[in-house]
């Protein structure tokens, strides 16, 4: 039987947070959330390029196939043939994507309890579309529509043919910002090159292969370790719709790698020496040594600043409550003038098998946020 209730913030507050619960077979589990997507966003399928499309279900059929189950369960609930390659089934509902956020994979033998833990910050604006759009060409945003943000999803999938999994989502029903799986396997994205982030010239073109967002449930469904992520994105195909994205993985063994893409699409795994991996929003094969970052322009969103920040506030022994600190240190603050926020920090406990969440519902006074209490996710049963 499948769920969805609040879970934190409501009509008073700046988001309010669903979580979904969601059993049966992968088409099960996607007519399910095709049938939220209509009912809340009025969503419905978008025509698209018919050769394109049968590229892409080719691909989803052949490499991701409980995404390519999935997208029959959407067809079937609106009643559309999963082999009419006219109409494009996923991305649910359609809205922008990208960050500028933080993020720390502290392993085992650098946790004061011996418990390997991600823990991340997801900053992004708190404007609609249309005005976030508006801002960023030069234009005055009007204040009007949902911020693109105040809706987020909790989705916890137990398939009857695949692994169960929790994640987070700011907006896409089929994608997400980060999650785990019942192996343990952890994958939190970020914008990974934010100086470089251009606006939309117009809507995103879909691609045989993985999108920004696609990417982390990918791995959740497919793989259960670090090493089998490693091969998996080697093997697979991405684009990046305009926003660079990369990505922290980690699992229960306690191994961790970020995964980014350079330019002429080369691919890098970056690996910590010995101690907490950080990452923030530039890429880190191009700059190793957070010792030698450049200073912060008006377009790098502090990323420099927040590795550095990051590099010290992690740098000996860490406690659970110490790494939930150190990304406290770099959130950012609630300026009336400036239209972003840290949207939630999530804490991924891989051994255990638990993400712990704590929300953003809103600005209090002198500058300071509110928040939800914490909340406990697991994964599966």
């Amino acid at each position: 039987m499948n769920e969805i209730s609040i879970v934190a913030g409501g009509y008073d507050d700046f988001m309010t947070v669903r979580h979904m619960v969601l059993r049966g077979s992968q088409e099960q589990i996607g007519r399910a959330l095709a049938e939220e997507a209509r009912t809340s966003a009025d969503w419905l399928p978008a025509a698209t390029d018919p050769l394109i499309n049968q590229a892409r279900s080719t691909w989803f059929e052949r490499n991701w196939p409980q995404h390519h189950a999935r997208l029959a369960g959407v067809a079937a609930a609106f009643g559309i043939d999963p082999g009419d390659d006219r109409f494009r089934l996923d991305d649910i509902p359609a809205l922008p994507a990208g960050s500028a956020c933080s993020a720390v994979w502290c392993p085992p033998a650098h946790a004061t309890d011996g418990r390997g833990r991600i823990a991340r910050n997801y900053d992004f604006f708190t404007l609609s579309a249309p005005d976030l759009m508006a801002s960023l060409t030069g234009a005055q945003p009007m204040g009007t529509g949902v911020p693109m943000a105040a809706r987020p999803c909790v989705i916890t999938t137990i398939p009857d043919d695949g692994p169960a999994s929790t994640v987070l989502t700011m907006s896409d029903l089929d994608g997400c910002t980060e999650g785990i799986n019942e192996s343990g396997l952890t994958v939190v994205l970020l914008l990974g090159d934010v100086a470089a982030t251009e606006p939309p010239s117009g809507p995103p073109v879909p691609q045989a292969g993985l999108n920004v967002t696609q990417l982390p449930r990918f791995l959740l469904d497919t793989c259960q370790n670090v090493e089998q992520a490693k091969r998996a994105l080697l093997g697979a195909k991405q684009y990046s719709e305009g926003a660079p994205c990369h990505y922290l993985i980690a699992d229960a063994s306690g191994q961790s790698f970020v995964w980014e893409r350079g330019a002429q699409d080369s691919e890098h795994i970056i690996e910590a020496a010995a101690g907490p991996l950080c990452a923030t929003n530039h890429p880190l094969h191009r700059h190793p040594d957070v010792t030698r970052l450049p200073e912060d322009t008006p377009e790098s969103f502090h990323t420099y600043e927040r590795a550095r920040t990051l590099a010290k506030r992690t740098a000996g022994p860490l406690s659970a409550d110490g790494l939930r600190q150190a990304l406290d240190a770099v959130s950012m603050p609630a300026v009336p003038e400036e239209p972003w926020r840290t949207l939630w920090r999530s804490v991924f406990d891989p051994a255990r098998r638990t993400m712990n969440v704590r929300f953003h519902l809103g600005d209090g006074p002198h500058g300071t946020a509110r928040h939800s209490p914490e909340i406990s996710f697991g994964v599966g049963t």
